[in-house]
């Protein structure tokens, strides 16, 4: 009587360390899991490479939270049997061993269940999208173009360390080799998980080249981070399009092609202007201005649902606004602050050479975190 009733102990223990919700859920992606690993070896599939694809995007998709519940499931087993050991023998040495595989599967246990809580959050359906980074220059004049380069160059950089593609789709050069303006594609997997964050307003105070006092100047640019869109997703009326044409000028206004190539896409309902000069070719220009542009209406139409769902909620590590100021760079004390999470670093030379991972996992973990703590009190 007395050992039926511990396993009745332990298995209502296994359900109340994950929730009853949550073990729910997990228990139909294991058997979705074991489903779509069949379906990968029938003949339909195998021989169909599209089919085979789509088979085993689904099955990745679920993969990380079916083997961490199985390992999950695994310490929880490791954890009964180790209690009916301990209750049931009188083997001081087995005891030892039992204690210690008892400590070691509840310490598991602890680790499993909360990465399985992290993971059953809800995904940005944006994460795994390419992103278009659109950097302006703010208050500051050339010292703010300037810096739009460092950023430009930090961005590019970090996405070589990371594998993506990075193609320029538009730039507004100064003299002195900043820009008061350059929009770019960053093109790979997941690529706007990890750029999404960069949106706001960025700081910087150091000493510009053009100050001969050597005083600190504090000037500001603002970034802007966008999913690109996808055709199926957002239907433009062409109608509702004024396409201009001009020539494309290189910095201090001077021509570099003598053809109208660049193109200026007006949007007429929103008033949404794009311009592409990058290519030489009008066709080309056009084709990245309309990518720009749809990104832009598809962000705008999903702020518009976020903030109609989550009325004025806004999660700690900021709202993405780019007139929000999220992070400071300052050169005389190499420090970079960023102000939603509180984090400072004095190795700001390595950031700006594209050595961001430690910021944008840090802004990572925090966001999981105040999800996780909303998720808990609805």
């Amino acid at each position: 009587m007395r050992k039926t009733s511990k396993r009745l102990l332990i298995k209502i223990n296994f359900t109340d360390k994950l929730g009853r919700f949550m073990f729910d859920r997990i228990e139909i992606f294991d058997k979705r899991y074991s489903e779509l690993s069949q379906r990968l070896y029938e003949p339909s599939v195998a021989s169909n490479p599209d089919e085979f694809q789509k088979v085993m995007k689904e099955l990745k998709s679920i993969e990380e939270i079916v083997l961490t519940y199985r390992d999950y499931k695994s310490a929880v087993e490791s954890e009964k049997e180790s209690l009916e050991i301990l209750s049931e023998t009188t083997d001081s040495e087995l005891k030892e061993l039992a204690q210690a595989e008892l400590d070691e599967a509840k310490a598991s246990i602890e680790t499993l269940s909360e990465k399985l809580k992290i993971l059953l959050l809800p995904k940005d359906p944006n994460d795994e999208r390419n992103v278009i980074v659109e950097i302006r220059g703010g208050a500051g004049g050339e010292e703010s173009a300037l810096f739009s380069a460092v950023l430009f160059r930090m961005y590019s950089m970090y996405s070589e360390k990371h594998g993506y593609k990075v193609e320029v789709i538009n730039a507004n050069e100064t003299e002195l080799g900043g820009y008061k303006e350059i929009s770019f594609m960053i093109e790979g997997e997941g690529a706007y998980s990890r750029f999404k964050y960069e949106s706001g307003v960025h700081r910087v105070q150091r000493v510009p080249e053009t100050e001969s006092q050597g005083r600190v100047h504090t000037s500001t640019t603002t970034v802007a981070v966008l999913p690109e869109a996808e055709d199926v997703e957002l239907e433009i009326d062409p109608s509702d399009l004024k396409i201009d044409t001009f020539r494309s000028s290189g910095a201090g206004g001077q021509h570099i092609n003598k053809t109208s190539s660049a193109i200026r896409i007006t949007h007429i309902p929103t008033g949404t202007v794009v311009e592409c000069q990058d290519e030489r070719s009008q066709y080309k220009n056009k084709d990245k201005a309309l990518k720009v542009l749809k990104s832009r209406l598809l962000k705008e139409k999903q702020d518009k649902q976020a903030s109609e769902i989550a009325a004025d909620r806004k999660s700690q590590v900021g709202t993405g606004d780019r007139s929000e100021r999220i992070r400071t760079y300052n050169y005389p004390q190499g420090r970079l602050t960023d102000h939603r999470i509180g984090l400072t670093l004095y190795k700001l030379e390595d950031i700006l050479n594209g050595n961001l991972d430690e910021v944008i996992d840090a802004l990572i973990a925090a966001d999981r975190a105040e999800k996780l703590k909303e998720s808990m009190e609805s």
